[in-house]
């Protein structure tokens, strides 16, 4: 279906976006999935602590490619757009891959975990190897969210979510096999299982795509009759997002140093991760809805509106959904049976998930203005958003805690509804700008 020729509905919209969100919640599954298992095999405190580090530091290496996705979603219209995007992806690729092999290097490797970190020498070996063996993670993500991108962009989004059922299916495999036929630890049964996933993932996406791939490299695909693409534009359209990404990441250790210094530190140490996993469940209506709104924006942001009302209705019912949780017996039901926290811990977090509880129609008001600077090519204010959503946390964070001695998770919740709040506020000029220029 063609976007721009055909008058879009509020039912387009869903079909485009159900594939999508079911996609991010199989996702969801991946961790405690593998997290069972590690638990289940020898020395598991030592193992799911392992795997947890050589998780974050894959994550680390990955956040820089996590955006082609949108980048593909966005430039690739006709053959010269394709190759040039899809060489800028592998040099990045093999860039990252060459700087998590630099920190691979064993005497490098042991003074950044022992003695920087002060990990147990017994499980920084483990989480070495298992670094090891995800060392093709990060550009595999690369490599399949540039064609899933391709995929979304062309109305194929159904596939994307079969390449997840791909992967979880291969991960699952992988994670069984060496649980039941190998005695090796539980940290590098988690890697290997999250590389062949990931793995096959790409390979599906690489398969699935093939047809388009071929149109563009026979120049069948309309160039919306735009100058050719530059390695100097994608650059320049990129960074940002790239930027933006690797900032990101840098909130939740900045919000665990704080809370480590905060009242009832522990307390607030334990039960963060909970609500974080919680609200995490509410965010994918946001993350699945942004290449929604990049793919089906059209010329001239013609959908802007009826894409924009989406928005608002999908983060009201996110956070209803969430209130739903928070103001009634079902959070005890998800915190104390499902998460497992004790009765005590369990009270201790029903505040700050009453008070967070917006934050999920923040986050897919974040997505949605954040698509529409993507599709209007005007990335530069996305990273200043996250660096707005970042000071105002790290300043929150220490007034609440230095100067108010407010409990650390509190603090925590508080600011991350406040960091949200204003990086909202600040994306929406950029954005009615445009809208006032397309008019």
């Amino acid at each position: 279906m063609d976007f721009n020729k055909n008058t879009l509905t509020y039912k387009d919209i869903i079909i485009f976006w159900l594939p999508l969100l079911a996609t991010l919640i199989m996702m969801m599954a991946e961790a405690p999935f593998l997290a069972a298992v590690i638990a289940r095999l020898s020395y598991p405190k030592f193992n799911l602590a392992a795997f947890g580090l050589a998780y974050s530091i894959a994550m680390f290496f990955e956040s820089p490619i996590i955006m082609i996705m949108s980048a593909s979603n966005a430039l690739v219209k006709d053959k010269t757009s394709f190759i040039k995007l899809r060489n800028f992806t592998y040099a990045l690729n093999a860039i990252i891959t060459v700087l998590m092999l630099v920190l691979l290097i064993p005497p490098i490797f042991q003074f950044m975990m022992e003695r920087i970190i002060g990990l147990h020498a017994d499980i920084s070996r483990i989480t070495h190897i298992a670094c090891m063996i995800l060392i093709l993670w990060p550009a595999a993500i690369g490599y399949r969210r540039f064609y899933q991108g391709i995929l979304i962009r062309n109305n194929l989004t159904r596939k994307v979510s079969y390449g997840t059922v791909v992967r979880l299916t291969m991960m699952a495999v992988t994670a069984l096999v060496f649980y039941i036929f190998f005695d090796i630890p539980g940290a590098h049964v988690g890697a290997a299982a999250l590389s062949a996933g990931v793995l096959a993932e790409a390979t599906a996406s690489r398969y699935m795509v093939r047809k388009i791939v071929h149109q563009l490299q026979l120049g069948k695909v309309d160039a919306y009759h735009e100058k050719p693409l530059t390695y100097k534009e994608i650059t320049r359209f990129y960074t940002p997002l790239a930027s933006s990404s690797m900032l990101s990441l840098g909130i939740r250790p900045l919000v665990t140093f704080f809370m480590g210094r905060s009242r009832y530190p522990i307390e607030s140490l334990a039960v963060l991760p909970v609500i974080n996993g919680l609200i995490g469940i509410f965010f994918t209506f946001g993350w699945s809805f942004q290449d929604v709104g990049i793919a089906l924006m059209g010329d001239k942001f013609k959908n802007f509106h009826k894409l924009k009302n989406f928005a608002l209705a999908l983060g009201l019912f996110a956070t209803g959904a969430l209130s739903v949780i928070a103001f009634a017996p079902l959070s005890t039901i998800w915190f104390h049976y499902i998460s497992g926290l004790t009765r005590e811990l369990t009270d201790f977090s029903l505040t700050p998930t009453r008070i967070i509880f917006i934050i999920p129609f923040l986050h897919v008001g974040v997505c949605f203005l954040q698509a529409s600077l993507v599709a209007a090519k005007y990335t530069k204010a996305i990273i200043k958003s996250t660096g707005i959503e970042v000071a105002v946390i790290t300043i929150f964070l220490s007034i609440g805690i230095f100067y108010f001695n407010m409990v650390g998770v509190i603090a925590a919740v508080l600011a991350l509804l406040l960091g949200r709040f204003f990086s909202n506020v600040y994306l929406s000029i950029p954005v009615v700008r445009i809208i006032w220029r397309k008019g």
